[in-house]
């Protein structure tokens, strides 16, 4: 995917510059047309005109597109920047919290195998309350149940466990929410270009670089969108395979450490 987006957005821009070439291609004949009948008068206007487009020259970069889209148009630039900034922290934020150290403690495990092993509940208690995390919420909850019965026991570890698994998906939840905005601010950017496009059209003398301008408004804010978007989908999905996957094996280990439960006596201390 690394390799296709920038090959599909180098066509893209390719796609933009030749459309320009094109429409200016496509108009010049007529502006010349026009222009005859009234050069001999007004020759020291078009002068001062042809001097005042030089500096437009070359001025179709992506900073000029961004300062040059209005008020709404930088408004969204800005949205999109911000966008993309919570994009990069959502992922770095879902690849720390994802993660087996992270939700399944190698010592944790250890400590409460070896705690159950010697049929010390309170032990396993405690060594949950010094690492807290998802596993040690888990088995707390079933611990606490432990003068109640297995069934109990069963009951509270899957409620603990659905718990869990909702606050784990509800922070990859924010990197699908990046990707699912994206586009549509990237869109809203296209709607605007297109209406400043259709409005240069409609008044009558065309400005070719305005109208070039707005179409490249249009075409940097998809492409933008775009480039956020795709990135966010892609990572919400791995991440959220990969919590499936601890989560199921956080199930499987919480299951494997109670099981004992139907025969251990609480010590007292």
């Amino acid at each position: 995917m690394k390799k296709v987006l920038p090959l599909w957005l180098t066509c893209l821009f390719a796609g933009c510059l030749a459309a320009d070439f094109a429409l200016a291609q496509d108009d010049a004949p007529a502006a010349e047309d026009a222009a005859k009948p009234v050069a001999a008068a007004e020759q020291p206007e078009s002068a001062g005109e042809a001097v005042a487009a030089e500096p437009n020259k070359g001025s179709g970069g992506f900073l000029s597109v961004v300062f040059n889209s209005g008020g709404l148009g930088i408004t969204l630039w800005i949205v999109l920047f911000g966008a993309a900034g919570a994009a990069v922290y959502f992922a770095v934020d879902c690849g720390i919290t994802v993660r087996t150290k992270r939700i399944m403690p190698t010592a944790l495990v250890e400590n409460v195998t070896n705690a159950m092993a010697e049929g010390d509940v309170l032990k396993a208690l405690k060594n949950c309350e010094d690492e807290p995390g998802p596993l040690a919420n888990v088995l707390t909850a079933g611990f606490s149940q432990v003068e109640e019965g297995f069934d109990v026991i069963q009951e509270a570890v899957t409620t603990s466990a659905d718990l869990e698994t909702e606050r784990i998906m509800q922070k990859l939840t924010w990197l699908a929410v990046v990707g699912n905005l994206s586009p549509m601010l990237g869109l809203l950017g296209t709607v605007q270009g297109m209406i400043g496009a259709f409005g240069e059209l409609a008044g009558g003398a065309m400005d070719i670089g305005a109208l070039a301008q707005q179409i490249s408004q249009a075409l940097y804010t998809t492409a933008m969108g775009l480039m956020i978007a795709v990135p966010s989908v892609a990572g919400f999905y791995a991440f959220r395979n990969n919590a499936n996957t601890i989560v199921l094996r956080m199930e499987a280990m919480t299951m494997e450490l109670i099981k004992d439960l139907r025969n251990v006596e609480v010590v007292e201390e």
